[in-house]
């Protein structure tokens, strides 16, 4: 039934200022947004290996969790998590979790950016062997 991921959506009070902050991130211009009210409501970016997508949502339109609901946290593929994370520190987000060692080829780590969303990076030798093996 699950085939994959397609888009992940974080949300952002000021989304202009959390797609520039995120175009910093990833070195990348958004390839897509869309205004509502005149103002910017969504914007999205194509990013990685397999052109996962980033969108970035104005928290008015967040659709209501049900009581007792969690969010999940997304862990986006690195090729250093320690060195992504201290990035990440470095360009405003705060610690979530520190980098963490979860077996041989599995480190993972996650911060909250400065617009209150969780940011998980992952160095993960299954996604590494996956992608070698297409690549051929």
């Amino acid at each position: 039934m699950l085939r994959g991921l397609t888009t992940i959506t974080y949300l952002a009070d000021d989304v202009v200022a959390a797609r520039d902050w995120y175009a910093e991130v990833l070195g990348a211009e958004a390839y897509f947004d869309r205004d509502a009210d005149g103002a910017l409501a969504y914007t999205e970016f194509r990013l990685g290996d397999y052109q996962h997508e980033l969108g970035i949502m104005d928290r008015r339109f967040a659709p209501p969790l049900p009581g007792g609901a969690a969010c999940a946290i997304a862990y986006w593929a690195v090729d250093d998590a320690r060195a992504s994370y201290e990035r990440l520190l470095a360009l405003g987000a705060i610690e979530h979790l520190p980098p963490t060692e979860r077996g041989p080829g599995y480190v993972t780590a996650s911060v909250v950016d400065p617009f209150g969303n969780v940011l998980g990076v992952m160095e993960n030798a299954h996604y590494r062997e996956v992608l070698a093996s297409l690549r051929g």
